[in-house]
């Protein structure tokens, strides 16, 4: 874990944030949308408060990824299977974003199931009246079946350690807030930017450039072990034939 890791993972958020307006854009808006005798102080204020708790449940599910890839790193190879499927994911993630490949779709829906029972919660959280309603609403929100969450998590689940996910997910959740912020307020320079077509096309091509980058390290620690093997297959017979030489000029 460095600070590079971290602002890749705030990049991650930053660049996916499109796909985060069809998700999360709705709640943001109507976070957004006060009465008339409201400032828009108070509407910034609800904002926050619920990018904050949704942030926080990145920082807390990102935790127990963390937690759960040290436990599997027990088995020698763990690792880099754990960074293959992260890889894999981001580069589904960034064919998402760009609009070339919406197979992602399926994982979502495989979260719908728990997200049903979630749900009901957050409901009974509407409409939000103060900062404290925002808060337990964000954080339930957290939880929304989202490619680009669980494609991250899975980056998350591969550092194989709880403090370290946990800022990675943090991360990537503030990278994501800009694009939250600026749909709560209407901001319509963002939200046209974000929507364009070349905009995501961009976003997904170095998303997938983040995904390929994450597969270089098991590919070339593979391309490793199969040259390291090779080099003692080599040196095996003339370590036996020096061996031979040897015997035969003591039995002389």
């Amino acid at each position: 874990m460095n600070e590079l890791s971290l602002i890749t993972a705030f990049m991650l958020g930053l660049l996916g944030s499109s796909h985060c307006l069809g998700m999360c854009g709705g709640i943001s808006a109507a976070l957004g949308m006060g009465s008339q005798s409201e400032t828009q102080t108070q509407q910034l204020i609800r904002l926050i408060a619920y990018n904050s708790g949704r942030i926080s449940t990145y920082g807390l599910i990102g935790a127990l990824a963390g937690f759960i890839g040290s436990q599997l790193m027990i088995a020698p190879e763990a690792g880099l299977l754990l960074r293959v499927i992260a890889g894999l994911l981001l580069i589904a993630m960034g064919l998402y974003v760009g609009g070339w490949w919406l197979g992602l779709t399926r994982l979502e829906q495989l979260g719908a199931k728990l997200w049903r029972h979630i749900q009901p919660f957050s409901q009974k959280l509407l409409p939000v009246k103060n900062p404290s309603q925002a808060l337990k609403l964000g954080m339930l929100w957290g939880l929304l079946p989202c490619g680009l969450v669980y494609s991250t998590l899975s980056w998350a689940l591969a550092a194989a350690d709880w403090g370290q996910s946990a800022l990675l997910m943090i991360a990537f959740g503030l990278g994501t807030s800009p694009a939250m912020l600026a749909t709560g307020f209407a901001s319509q320079q963002v939200l046209n930017l974000l929507k364009k077509r070349g905009a995501r096309m961009l976003a997904g091509s170095l998303i997938i450039a983040m995904g390929v980058i994450t597969l270089w390290a098991p590919v070339s620690h593979i391309g490793h072990q199969s040259r390291n093997h090779q080099s003692e297959a080599q040196e095996q017979p003339t370590e036996k034939g020096s061996q031979t030489n040897k015997d035969t000029m003591h039995h002389h």
